[in-house]
């Protein structure tokens, strides 16, 4: 594979850089940061050292006097050594710290201080579309996936088999995070039948054959890990009554995929549809990231069912998506986006389907999914020329 430009950008501060494994950390600081001191924790005698005794990351940093990049990888791996860094940016305010890891979970049960807010977080994405250009394939992406070291690879779906099961051995169960892996197992599963719906834990908890607190609890270790995310009701100005269920979604559609499991019974229309809104999340979610907008991305429903797919609200933009994996739309497929567009004329509307026409059908945009992901850059909107030549219907 060719070397890809990713549009991740980070500023002078420190930072954190949190991301999924095999997202691309790693490789974006070596080709970033290349005078940078590197603390590889995944390195046994590193970290064993370290784990000894934190404190000599002060020796080694040292030793290093002309580097002014410091990068600790994997900083998840070694807690303790936050309140060495912590120390070391306050006796060296010229120097910039970059930490990275896969999980802040671990972070979070020490109880460490993620440096008082010195620090910048940060997350990376799996591939966004425009990354990669005309190379970008809608239908290999909806069956393997956007995580970038799963790409390099001839074997795609062998080898997400495998990501999972070394994320399982590595973040789970070396961890201690589960007691019991094969109900964990099973939770995996049937949140793979949640992605892209409206999470309920009871039913989740009842199918797993565990309490709802354990439940709970493996949500938040998904979260923790990075594998998995909800998104809240949008509920600004709200002009009807909403329901208060987040929506579940798998960091990237390939693992999606390979949690999934297809039976005789399981209608193809339905896991496409799945795994396309995932895809769709996925770009969603990085674009707000990348283009620094937090909490900026939601969905819509009302108590009789109505629904918007995600909802982009930022100082700059206000927009409702509704996502359809078919290449015909017609005006039925719309009816959550014009309720969206009673009680909030403000919002553009958009639709994302697999068709290749692109139209405005009632006030709505109805945009072929490739185009508009392709488009969908972080500190950029669609050019407004997309809407002035749109056929209208």
């Amino acid at each position: 594979m060719n070397k890809i430009n990713r549009v991740f950008r980070c500023g002078n501060e420190s930072f954190f850089l949190f991301g999924p494994r095999g997202t691309g950390k790693t490789t974006w600081l070596k080709d970033n940061l290349t005078n940078a001191y590197v603390v590889d924790l995944l390195k046994n005698d590193i970290r064993l050292r370290l784990m000894a005794h934190p404190e000599r990351l002060r020796d080694m940093v040292a030793a290093n006097d002309d580097r002014n990049q410091i990068v600790i990888d994997e900083i998840q791996k070694v807690p303790a050594l936050l309140d060495v860094v912590h120390s070391l940016m306050e006796e060296f305010p010229s120097k910039r710290f970059v930490l990275t890891g896969s999980s802040a979970r671990k972070l979070k049960r020490a109880g460490v201080d993620l440096l008082g807010g010195r620090a910048l977080e940060l997350k990376m994405h799996p591939f966004m579309a425009c990354e990669l250009g005309e190379s970008f394939d809608l239908d290999d992406s909806l069956m393997t996936g956007l995580v970038p070291v799963i790409g390099k690879y001839s074997n795609k779906e062998r080898q997400l088999a495998a990501y999972l099961q070394l994320y399982i051995r590595e973040e789970v169960e070396q961890e201690g995070l589960v007691r019991n892996l094969n109900a964990f197992a099973r939770f995996l599963e049937a949140m793979a039948f949640s992605h892209a719906g409206v999470l309920s834990a009871s039913e989740i908890s009842r199918e797993c054959m565990v309490k709802r607190a354990t439940v709970d609890g493996y949500i938040k270790i998904l979260r923790d890990l990075l594998i998995g995310g909800t998104l809240p009701v949008f509920s600004k100005r709200a002009k009807r009554r909403l329901v208060t269920h987040e929506k579940f979604y798998y960091f990237d559609v390939g693992v999606f995929r390979k949690l999934r499991p297809i039976g005789r019974l399981d209608s193809p229309a339905d896991v496409n549809g799945q795994a396309l809104e995932g895809l769709v999340y996925q770009h969603l979610c990085a674009y707000c990231d990348y283009s620094g907008y937090e909490n900026a991305l939601s969905y819509w429903r009302t108590s009789n069912g109505a629904e918007v797919d995600f909802v982009v609200y930022t100082p700059d933009d206000f927009t409702a998506f509704e996502v359809k994996h078919s290449d015909r739309v017609s005006r039925s497929d719309m009816d959550g986006l014009k309720l969206f567009g009673a009680d909030y004329p403000e919002a553009k509307r958009i639709l994302l389907y697999r068709g290749k026409e692109q139209i405005m059908m009632d006030g709505i945009l109805v945009v072929p999914v490739e185009r508009y992901l392709k488009e969908l850059t972080p500190g950029k909107c669609l050019p407004e020329s997309a809407w002035m030549s749109t056929k209208r219907l």
